[in-house]
């Protein structure tokens, strides 16, 4: 059975691109709550604590609901795509993203940043790039 990315063999790194991955898939664009949560806890450690420019939340509820915060600001339609592949080392890892309508243009980009413990994601950073003006 392959290992998956929230349960690495003893000793070995988590695959954090595969981790990252399923962060922006499972939390950040399923709509279904339920499905969320479920994602929430198979990849975040319970204590974890995530931070984005207009504040932070703390525990896995928290995270679950301020992902399905989005997800009903942005409305339908609306989905997160990794650009690349994550890379990280040490407990720290990075994948950046970009956002925007199935069928129009990106409209947001940034990057997360997350500390990872025992496979799973204890802190995430969402680093929002700044909007780039045309010319």
């Amino acid at each position: 059975m392959p290992e998956s990315p929230e349960t690495p063999p003893q000793g070995e790194a988590p695959d954090v691109d595969a981790l990252l991955r399923a962060n922006l898939e499972r939390v950040f664009n399923d709509r279904a709550p339920h499905a969320r949560r479920a994602a929430v806890d198979a990849l975040y450690r319970e204590d974890a604590v995530l931070y984005d420019p207009a504040g932070s939340v703390q525990g896995r509820v928290a995270i679950a609901d301020l992902a399905g915060r989005l997800l009903e600001q942005f409305g339908p339609g609306f989905r997160f795509t990794p650009v690349g592949t994550a890379t990280g080392h040490h407990g720290l890892a990075a994948l950046r993203w970009q956002a925007g309508r199935e069928e129009g243009p990106v409209t947001l980009t940034g990057t997360d940043v997350a500390a990872i413990s025992d496979g799973k994601i204890q802190t995430l950073w969402v680093l929002i790039d700044p909007p780039q003006t045309p010319g």
